[in-house]
């Protein structure tokens, strides 16, 4: 069901939630009724309902943009001597093909430059 269309999405405050709930605790009206005067849904409400009987006010913060964990992206796997052997390795071996072709690379990333090595060798 969702929001109604053409209606903003309000963020609503920590003491506007603890009032809507309270209000719905005290009047002993419908939940249905509650989340149209208030342009929610009854969804939304029942949520916040819950949390607010089980933790009181503080449940009704908002976890929006909260991290639950400290990582991001994939775990970096620990690497064992060997396979950091064949990593040095590869590179090696990326850097005799390069020679071999007549460049060399300098820099990293967006700074990253190919310098020819034949001009250098016929002089």
């Amino acid at each position: 069901m969702g929001r109604q269309k053409e209606t903003k999405n309000n963020m609503r405050t920590l003491e506007e939630k603890a009032a809507i709930v309270e209000e719905y605790l005290n009047e002993n009206t419908s939940t249905w009724k509650i989340a149209e005067k208030y342009g929610i849904t009854q969804q939304l409400f029942r949520k916040w309902k819950t949390k607010y009987l089980k933790n009181g006010i503080n449940g009704l913060i908002s976890q929006t943009g909260k991290s639950r964990k400290n990582k991001t992206g994939r775990p970096k796997k620990t690497k064992t001597e060997e396979e950091k052997l064949k990593r040095e390795i590869i590179k090696l071996e990326i850097e005799v093909a390069r020679l071999k072709k007549g460049y060399l690379v300098k820099g990293v990333g967006a700074k990253k430059e190919f310098v020819t090595t034949f001009d250098l060798n016929t002089k």
